[in-house]
C-alpha cells in the first residue's frame, strides 16, 4: 500500500497542520482516567512542533446529540498540555494548548465558529497548539452536510490523518477534508498500516489468530479473511457459544448470535479452527460456577447459567499453539473478564501472547477489552503492535480498504 506520509513533507515551517486525532478517552470528574491514545499521537504532535508547524488538533469524545458539556474536549487538552511538559521538561518554549470553543452553547453556527477560528489561527505562532472543541458536537460531521469538510478544512493549509481508530469512518473530519487540503498519514497511522498490512501480507508461519469478544458481526469477516491465512485460529467468548448453539447443544443463557449461528458453523468445521474442550458455566455475579467439558452430554438447561469463559483444559490447550507462533494476531476476551472468577480464560491469553511476542513472534492486539486485559497484567509494553483502533483494525483485517485511508493513497 503506497501512501502520503508526514515524513514527505519538506517544509512545515509556518505551516497550517490541521491533524484529526482520536482523542477519545474516559473521563471522570473532569480527569482523563486513561491517556494511552494521547501517547500514541504524541510522536506525530512533537514532529510537526519540532518542524516549527502550526498544529490545529481535530478529535471527538463519545456519541453527544447536539452539544454536550460533561464530553468538552477541556479536559482532554488539559491532560495533553500535563503530556507536553513533561515531554519537553527544562525547555521554556514548551508549547501551549488552547482549546477553542467561542460559540453558544445552546445554538452552534458552525460558519460563525470556523471564523472565529480562523482569527485565533491567524495569530498562532509557529510551533503552537490549538485544540477545537469536540468536533461531533457539530450535527454535519457524521453526514458531512452544508459545507461542514469544506469549512474544516479552511482552517488549515494541509490536512493530517493520526486517528486510525476513526479511519474506518467515512465522516467529515475524517475523508471530507481530504478533498480539499493535500492530505497525509500521520506517524501513528502508518505505524498501524505498516504493522496489520505485515500480518495479511508476510505473516511467518505458524500464524495463530486468537478471537474472542461479543459481536459477531465485526468478527465474521475477519474470519473469512484471516482463515485461509493462518495456521490456527483460537476461539472464544461469543463465538464459542454461537457454535455450540448451533451444533445444537443446549447453552443456557449463554449470549448467542443467532443471525450468525449458518456462518459459523461453517467455519468452524475447519481444521485450523481450534474450540474449547472445556468452559466456566456459571450466574452473572460469579457466586455460583463450574468447570464443564464440552463433550456429547454437554448441556446447560437453566436459563440462569451462562458460558462466561474458556476453562482450564483449554487455557492449556491454546498455551501449545500460542507458544510455537511466529506471527500471532489477538482481539476480543475470552469471557466476561471484568467478573471474577470469569477473568483467568482472558488474563491468560493475555500473557501467552505478550511472553511470546517481542522477538519469538511478532505479535499484534486490539479492541478495547483487549487492551484493558493486557493492561491488567501489566505486558502492554512486549507487544509488537498494539493497535488503537478496534472496530478499524478488525475491517482491516477483514480485507476492507477503509474510507480514511483510501483518500491518503498515491
Amino acid at each position: 500500500m503506497s501512501l502520503k506520509t508526514l515524513r514527505q513533507i519538506r517544509n512545515l515551517a509556518g505551516k497550517r497542520v490541521l491533524v484529526r486525532v482520536d482523542f477519545n478517552v474516559p473521563v471522570k470528574k473532569g480527569k482523563v482516567l486513561e491517556d494511552s491514545r494521547l501517547l500514541a499521537s504524541l510522536s506525530t504532535i512533537t514532529y510537526l512542533l519540532e518542524k516549527k508547524a502550526k498544529v490545529i488538533l481535530v478529535t471527538h469524545r463519545g456519541r453527544p446529540e447536539g452539544i454536550d458539556k460533561n464530553l468538552s474536549i477541556k479536559p482532554v487538552a488539559q491532560r495533553l498540555q500535563e503530556i507536553l511538559n513533561l515531554k519537553f521538561l527544562g525547555n521554556t518554549n514548551t508549547p501551549q494548548v488552547e482549546i477553542f470553543k467561542q460559540f453558544s452553547i445552546s445554538n452552534l453556527e458552525f460558519s460563525k465558529y470556523f471564523e472565529k477560528i480562523n482569527q485565533t489561527i491567524h495569530k498562532m505562532k509557529n510551533g503552537q497548539i490549538i485544540m477545537l472543541e469536540n468536533i461531533r458536537f457539530f450535527a454535519d460531521e457524521k453526514k458531512d452536510t452544508n459545507d461542514f469538510s469544506k469549512n474544516l478544512a479552511g482552517l488549515g493549509d494541509m490536512f493530517v490523518l493520526d486517528g486510525f481508530a476513526v479511519a474506518h469512518r467515512d465522516s467529515g473530519s475524517v475523508t471530507g477534508v481530504a478533498t480539499y487540503l493535500p492530505s497525509y498519514a500521520g506517524l501513528l497511522l502508518e505505524k498501524e498500516i505498516k504493522g496489520l498490512t505485515k500480518v495479511l501480507q508476510k505473516p511467518k508461519s505458524p500464524f495463530v489468530v486468537v478471537l474472542g469478544g461479543a459481536k459477531m458481526e465485526t468478527k465474521i469477516p475477519v474470519i473469512k479473511n484471516l482463515l485461509p491465512k493462518c495456521d490456527y485460529m483460537l476461539i472464544g467468548g461469543g463465538i464459542v457459544n454461537t457454535y455450540l448453539k448451533a451444533k445444537g447443544y443446549k447453552v443456557g443463557g449463554s449470549l448467542v448470535d443467532k443471525d450468525f449461528q449458518k456462518e459459523v458453523l461453517k467455519y468452524c468445521r475447519s481444521k485450523k479452527v481450534i474450540k474449547p474442550i472445556d468452559v466456566v458455566v456459571g450466574t452473572f455475579d460469579g457466586k455460583k460456577y463450574g468447570v464443564v467439558d464440552i463433550n456429547s452430554k454437554f448441556k446447560i438447561s437453566n436459563s440462569k447459567l451462562m458460558i462466561f469463559d474458556i476453562g482450564p483444559k483449554t487455557i492449556k490447550l491454546y498455551a501449545t499453539y500460542i507458544k510455537q507462533a511466529q506471527t500471532l494476531v489477538w482481539n476480543g476476551a475470552m469471557g466476561l473478564f471484568e467478573q471474577k472468577p470469569y477473568d483467568v480464560g482472558t488474563l491468560s491469553i493475555a500473557r501467552l501472547v505478550a511472553s511470546r511476542s517481542k522477538g519469538q513472534a511478532y505479535g499484534v492486539i486490539g479492541g478495547g477489552e483487549t487492551l484493558q486485559s493486557m493492561d491488567m497484567v501489566g505486558m502492554t509494553q512486549d507487544i509488537d503492535l498494539v493497535s488503537t483502533g478496534g472496530g478499524a483494525m478488525l475491517e482491516f483485517l477483514s480485507g476492507k480498504v477503509l474510507p480514511g485511508i483510501k483518500v491518503l493513497q498515491k
